[in-house]
């Protein structure tokens, strides 16, 4: 382990001579990258290694978290500024003629995910270790990521992301700890002499899980976590399966992220990538427990798995299925064990993402875990019938129901805690989504607000932003983000805000930059950087973005006193392969862009820039630059949001409706620093009760009119049929997240946006104090909240 800059260059030179047989001068620059991040694991490794057998020593309780995504972004800078080794290394490397940054840029961001929840899950992890807690995660190592996207002709292309092709430095492959996951096969079953049932599942297809553990580093503090990444392998017996089939089939287990689920195979794919990693999870971690104890009976006391959505309730029967089958355990016990260790965090309010698998799907891939979830069910409906005597309320909430099992369902009934991340989503939940569940068990449901690491979002991503902080506050607030507080009372001095003022635009120029180099596209830096960034969903309403820069369009080619502060409008989006219609909004984003940029009229007032191949990269540099927020999703949708908390503690202004965490934001900063627009979850409840009718909104607005006329008259087009779909849902399909209804309050936003900026002193000390009152949304407080409330950790402890 080296202590100073001497003994970095003699370790890596010597290393750099033993792994690849070259000089430091003659090395590749992925050789450099490689060996570096070798270099800065194996540093964690001593930590990592006390973690371990410290929570042993202590027998200490450990939490899982069990996650489909984990969107870790780059770890080399993270880990080398969380172990404080970043100058040592940074001026090693000088010494030896390399600069660190075009090192740090070699990294590809870890393809272990998609958006908000992914990005979420990783958080919570450096949150984690930062707070000296015991617990790790668990996913798959996704081969190919979700994918690279590319932009051709303005339309959106996918292809693989291939962020392994270096290698991944960061990763152990564990072997001695692989276990056997069977898919399809039947069930036998025999009673044994002691009365126990003995289960045997025959003619499975058996795949090998292999894991790599990755090490997560805490901030300032020995406590080194692991994310264990599940990789499919072939298992020795194929037991007379096609040789060249099978590979194929287990190969494709790792290949995606949420592959295409429009097929019968596609949601056959992904019933079985989440039972593979959950069951490959839930083993290792029980075969870990019995290298400590005799038995089970004090499994909950030790552990607690958190599900993060929908994706990983099958621990809730794979648990039953090792406890029963494999280790004598009776139902009533082993249900005892499961329903004491499991907790389940919902994501969405949306029906369409509470995943609901058919029947015949489950039965077929997974026969010995749908008998145990069709019991599941048979003792839940029997209970609720028995106490509420109400057959209709026991068929609304049974976990199998119209041929398919409601993953959600199921998870309730099972975890003794069930969180929303956002109060208003909380609130929906227990009012309107799950409203029997709530009546059934009010004692479950709890609210933990979501949160983002703002060591990465803000100490490490913005360093300009972090030495003004430091001068003003002082630096408490990196382990204290509550500390952030102490910048309130400075918010209207002059001298201060001149200050963030010039580290805004320094961090736009650096944008800037990137937006020449990817897109070609020159922006002005003094114009307002209004930015929308997040996976494309029509909920999250890009496209109203869209037809007010339509509306802003027209009004300059009409009316030749029109004038307004010029604004740069980006978007950085990922639409689903198979989502057509997020795919053409994203085609019309090209297309406006394309007209306003190249219109001399336009363009000196505002510009349209698209930033291809979203990322947490790409995130860490556009949140930090951006001057407004656009947090738009129809109320009532978005269960919290968290780059609505990146904006805010870089110092951005918040242009939302009054949803997910938007609600949390506003409540702290209020209607000065904030602006909020649109329907309310009252107003629309109410609005639909009477009837909407988005031809309406066409007729009685002349504004809207022209806009949406824009989209069939070839104006974006020379093809008037290419944006119909869009012109269609609007209208012909009524318009489902009430962009027409909301459009005038959005515009209205708009330009008291525009007034706050003019008022240049007004718009700083709103900057100064956002950045104030984020420190309510680290997720150093949302974890201290779920480990008081539902985990019951205690610090690791190192003797």
């Amino acid at each position: 382990m080296f202590t100073n800059k001497q003994n970095f260059i003699q370790e890596y030179t010597r290393r750099m001579a033993e792994k690849y047989g070259r000089s430091v001068e003659s090395s590749h620059p992925t050789e450099r990258f490689l060996l570096l991040g070798e270099m800065v694991r194996d540093y964690a490794s001593t930590n990592w290694k006390q973690t371990k057998e410290m929570v042993a020593k202590h027998q200490s309780r450990q939490m899982m978290y069990f996650s489909m995504e984990f969107l870790i972004g780059r770890l080399l800078t993270n880990n080398m500024m969380n172990l404080g080794i970043y100058e040592i290394v940074k001026d090693g490397l000088a010494d030896m003629n390399i600069d660190l940054n075009e090192i740090e840029d070699l990294e590809s961001d870890a393809g272990l995910g998609n958006g908000g929840l992914g990005r979420l899950a990783a958080c919570f992890l450096d949150s984690l270790a930062a707070l000296e807690l015991p617990g790790s995660g668990n996913c798959i190592r996704y081969q190919y990521g979700l994918f690279k996207q590319k932009i051709v002709n303005g339309r959106q292309v996918e292809v693989p992301d291939m962020w392994l092709r270096y290698g991944n430095p960061w990763e152990i492959r564990k072997a001695k700890h692989a276990v056997d996951v069977k898919f399809f096969g039947r069930i036998e079953m025999t009673r044994k002499e002691d009365g126990h049932m003995q289960v045997r599942h025959v003619d499975a297809e058996t795949v090998r899980a292999v894991p790599y553990d990755m090490p997560i580093v805490g901030h300032g503090t020995k406590v080194t976590n692991s994310l264990r990444l599940w990789n499919a392998e072939a298992a020795e017996d194929l037991e007379g399966k096609d040789f060249k089939k099978y590979i194929s089939e287990v190969n494709e287990i790792c290949q995606n992220v949420y592959p295409d689920d429009s097929t019968e195979h596609g949601k056959i794919l992904r019933l079985k990538q989440e039972y593979f990693f959950v069951s490959a999870g839930v083993q290792s971690i029980m075969k870990a427990h019995l290298r400590v104890y005799p038995n089970f009976d004090n499994f909950h006391e030790k552990y607690c798995f958190q599900m993060n959505d929908t994706h990983p309730i099958l621990v809730i029967p794979e648990m039953m299925r090792i406890l029963m089958d494999e280790y004598n355990y009776g139902w009533d016990e082993a249900w005892n064990i499961v329903t004491k260790t499991v907790a389940y965090t919902n994501h969405t309010v949306m029906s369409e993402a509470l995943e609901k698998w058919s029947v015949s799907y489950v039965e077929r891939l997974l026969p010995r875990i749908y008998m145990i979830i069709e019991e599941i069910n048979s003792r839940f409906v029997r209970e609720i019938n028995e106490k509420f005597h109400d057959y209709n309320l026991a068929n609304r909430v049974a976990i199998i129901r119209d041929g398919q099992v409601h993953m959600a369902h199921l998870g309730i009934v099972a975890a003794y805690s069930v969180n929303g991340v956002a109060a208003l989503h909380t609130e929906i939940l227990k009012n309107d989504v799950m409203k029997d569940f709530y009546h059934i068990y009010p004692e479950k449901f709890n609210n933990k607000t979501n949160g983002v690491t703002h060591r990465r979002w803000l100490v490490y991503s913005n360093p300009q932003l972090r030495e003004l902080l430091n001068e003003t506050i002082g630096d408490s607030y990196i382990n204290n983000p509550a500390d952030l507080e102490k910048l309130i009372p400075h918010v209207h001095d002059k001298e201060l805000q001149e200050k963030f003022f010039n580290v805004k635009k320094q961090r736009k120029e650096i944008l800037a930059a990137y937006i020449k180099k990817v897109t070609g596209i020159e922006i002005d830096t003094n114009s307002i950087f209004d930015v929308q960034a997040k996976r494309l969903h029509a909920y999250k309403r890009q496209l109203l973005n869209v037809l007010h820069i339509i509306y802003l369009y027209q009004e300059i080619k009409r009316n030749p006193e029109f004038t307004m502060h010029p604004r740069t409008f980006i978007f950085a989006a990922k639409a689903a392969p198979a989502y057509t219609l997020a795919k053409s909004i994203i085609e019309l984003i090209h297309a406006v862009g394309e007209k306003v940029n190249n219109d001399p009229e336009v363009s000196r007032f505002m510009k349209v820039v698209f930033i291809p191949n979203y990322s947490v990269s790409i995130a860490e540099i556009l949140m930090n630059a951006s001057d407004v927020s656009e947090q738009i999703s129809t109320a009532g949708k978005e269960a919290s949001g968290t780059g609505n908390m990146k904006f805010m503690i870089n110092g951005a202004i918040t242009l939302g409706t009054y949803d997910g965490a938007n609600v949390e934001i506003h409540g702290l900063v209020g209607d000065d620093h904030s602006v909020i627009f649109g329907l309310r979850v009252e107003d629309i409840e109410k609005l639909r009760a009477e009837g909407y009718n988005a031809w309406k909104y066409y007729n009685e607005d002349r504004r809207i009119m022209h806009v949406l006329n824009s989209l069939i008259d070839g104006t974006w087009s020379k093809d008037p049929m290419t944006f119909k779909l869009i012109y269609d849902e609007l209208l012909y399909r009524n318009d489902e997240y009430l962009l027409l209804a909301d459009f005038d309050s959005y515009v209205k936003a708009q330009r008291k946006i525009e007034a706050k900026y003019r008022n240049r002193e007004e718009w700083l000390s709103s900057c100064l104090y956002n950045i104030g009152k984020a420190g309510f949304f680290s997720t150093d407080r949302t974890i201290q909240n779920y480990s008081d409330d539902i985990w019951h950790l205690e610090k690791v402890y190192f003797d």
